[in-house]
């Protein structure tokens, strides 16, 4: 009996294989400490590695990068094989990458590992949400994306300060090789819990442009950037925003924003299979409204934490929300190649996202910034509404 067979029995019609999709989501979480612990550990690593804080942030600049360089070729390249070896050789791949990090004294080689990190973390990207929809019926499929890429939201809300306490109580290296252990682990979980599915023969690959031709692919790629552009531009500045209020506490404001999402993704597993359009619908109009109210009384103390909260539930679901789409828009088969491109897209809505926001707080202030969100969430929200027929159907 293969591997998939085996699977597909045990879990039935309307199981969940929550052991295969915990692993799955364990990736997510790992790959976005790998990604963005450095970001908290700047003075530490700064002075360990004898280079400026500034430099040390490039770390995480170089992972963006090759994750971003690397998510469509590197998945396109790799569509013949079969999908768990791929999968396990990532999360090792992490695991010897932190390991070099927390054993090296040399920059140049730290930044060498950090951007074959950024290849791994395509890599899974890629690969994570069409995995999960292919363990679980069509009717659980938004359910289980949304319990892997809630690996996302407690890596942010619960992984980097508690990686941070690690680091301030153990060092910086001890967080990079509990993360490297952690990947060891996770590969040898993976290779017990997570089936296996068959690669794609060359005969049965459908062609790039043609997946990205796809009737409702190009909607949800274009709410994906237009989304975490308005999002990004706000939230890399959050600080700035934050001190101009009085309030003073960016620590509580992001703990506030980051407990939020959690709720948000929650709701969202609720709700995703049987409403993902009318959910959608009503994350992006409280995104809006929760830009709006920053943008006339952000510098409320009372009103700031409020609407930093509304924020949260309603950003903490929409990603979910976009890649159940987009599985659905592409169908299983086809799914990694098309997160492959989402994943680049997310990347340069990251990107494009805190340049525009630098520049704006730069020349204009941070009280700017959600006038700036505001209409590119709007926008989001109007492909929504638009594209009824096949994107958000």
């Amino acid at each position: 009996m293969s591997t998939v067979a085996a699977a597909g029995r045990s879990t039935g019609p309307a199981a969940m294989p929550w052991p295969g999709l915990m692993a799955l989501f364990t990736a997510a979480f790992t790959a976005v400490m790998t990604e963005l612990l450095p970001a908290g550990l700047l003075p530490p690593m700064g002075g360990a590695l004898d280079v400026p804080e500034g430099r040390i942030g490039f770390l995480v600049t170089g992972y963006a990068a090759a994750s971003f360089a690397a998510a469509i070729p590197v998945t396109a390249a790799l569509r013949g094989l079969s999908r768990r070896p791929v999968l396990i050789g990532a999360l090792l791949g992490f695991a010897v990458c932190n390991a070099v990090t927390a054993a090296s004294s040399s920059y140049p080689l730290t930044f060498a590992a950090r951007l074959l990190a950024g290849v791994m973390g395509g890599t899974l990207w890629a690969m994570l949400v069409g995995y999960a929809a292919r363990m679980v019926p069509a009717e659980r499929r938004g359910r289980a994306i949304a319990v892997v890429l809630a690996g996302i939201t407690v890596a942010l809300s619960l992984g980097i300060p508690a990686g941070t306490a690690v680091a301030s109580a153990l060092g910086w290296r001890a967080a990079f090789g509990l993360l490297a252990a952690l990947g060891i682990v996770l590969a040898a979980w993976t290779r017990w819990k997570v089936p296996n599915f068959p690669g794609e023969p060359p005969a049965e690959r459908t062609p790039l442009g043609r997946i990205a031709a796809l009737p409702g692919i190009l909607a949800v790629l274009s709410v994906t950037l237009l989304l975490l552009l308005g999002h990004q531009a706000m939230y890399t500045y959050v600080a700035p925003f934050t001190e101009r209020t009085g309030f003073g506490r960016t620590g509580l404001v992001l703990l506030v924003f980051g407990l939020s999402t959690v709720a948000g993704i929650w709701l969202t597993g609720v709700l995703i299979d049987r409403f993902l359009r009318a959910t959608l619908v009503g994350a992006l109009l409280l995104l809006a409204a929760a830009m709006l109210v920053l943008g006339l009384a952000g510098d409320v103390p009372a009103v700031l934490p409020a609407a930093v909260a509304v924020w949260g539930v309603a950003f903490g679901g929409a990603p979910t929300l976009i890649q159940t789409a987009l599985v659905n828009a592409s169908g299983p088969a086809d799914a990694d190649v098309a997160t492959s491109m989402q994943t680049t897209v997310y990347n340069a809505g990251i990107a494009g996202g805190s340049l525009l926001g630098g520049v704006l707080l730069e020349g204009a202030g941070p009280g700017v910034l959600p006038w700036a969100a505001l209409p590119l969430v709007a926008a989001s929200l109007a492909v929504v509404v638009a594209a009824r027929r096949h994107a958000f159907p």
